[in-house]
């Protein structure tokens, strides 16, 4: 079972990365916040939980510890599987989903792309007792609702907006944000801009 990798990133994507290690490369799956921290061309050493099915071994990629434990924890839901547990941390860190879940914030945790009313409840409780350890205040974010606007990172905000759209926001919430967080970072790489997009919309769900 493979717990761990080191190795040089040779590609970054909006939903997973590249590790080549002793001339293999491993495809991680992981969330926006752990790309953001990853550099194309630079060793790496990435925290890993290996999912293995009848049709498919996927390998899921953390650089902190305690989020590689809220995704096993998450997983204790049942009907939670590990997409959904990445998309709940795709969506907000670690802290901020421990707090929607200790303050048992039901329309929070339905923010979260495919998490319903139903689920919300269930992952409250199986989980308010569990996650006091992680729970931390999250820093406040304020957004603009500025259009996008024919800008050098104009692209790359585009590709954003798809990968939200994606995830299940509404291009007419997305898109405001995206283009606030590129007009005063314009030179934000894709994996910085989705894991930012991604806080603020979050902070907007509150």
């Amino acid at each position: 079972m493979i717990v761990s990798l080191r190795g040089i990133v040779t590609d970054i994507r909006l939903d997973h990365a590249v590790l080549e290690c002793a001339g293999v490369g491993y495809k991680v799956l992981a969330s926006p916040g752990t790309l953001a921290e990853l550099v194309r061309g630079e060793e790496a050493f990435v925290l890993v939980t290996m999912i293995v099915r009848e049709d498919s071994q996927t390998l899921y990629g953390f650089i902190h510890a305690e989020t590689r434990e809220m995704f096993h924890l998450l997983q204790s839901v049942s009907g939670l599987g590990p997409k959904l547990a990445l998309a709940a941390l795709s969506v907000y860190d670690t802290g901020a989903l421990s707090h929607a879940i200790a303050n048992q914030d039901v329309k929070t945790l339905q923010k979260i792309p495919g998490v319903g009313k139903r689920m919300a409840e269930r992952m409250i409780v199986d989980l308010k007792d569990k996650v006091a350890a992680y729970t931390a205040a999250a820093e406040p974010l304020e957004s603009n609702h500025a259009p996008l606007g024919n800008t050098q990172g104009n692209l790359i905000a585009m590709t954003v907006v798809e990968a939200l759209v994606g995830l299940g926001f509404s291009e007419k919430v997305a898109a405001p944000v995206v283009a606030a967080v590129v007009e005063n970072n314009p030179d934000m790489q894709t994996s910085a801009l989705l894991r930012m997009s991604l806080s603020l919309l979050g902070q907007q769900a509150k």
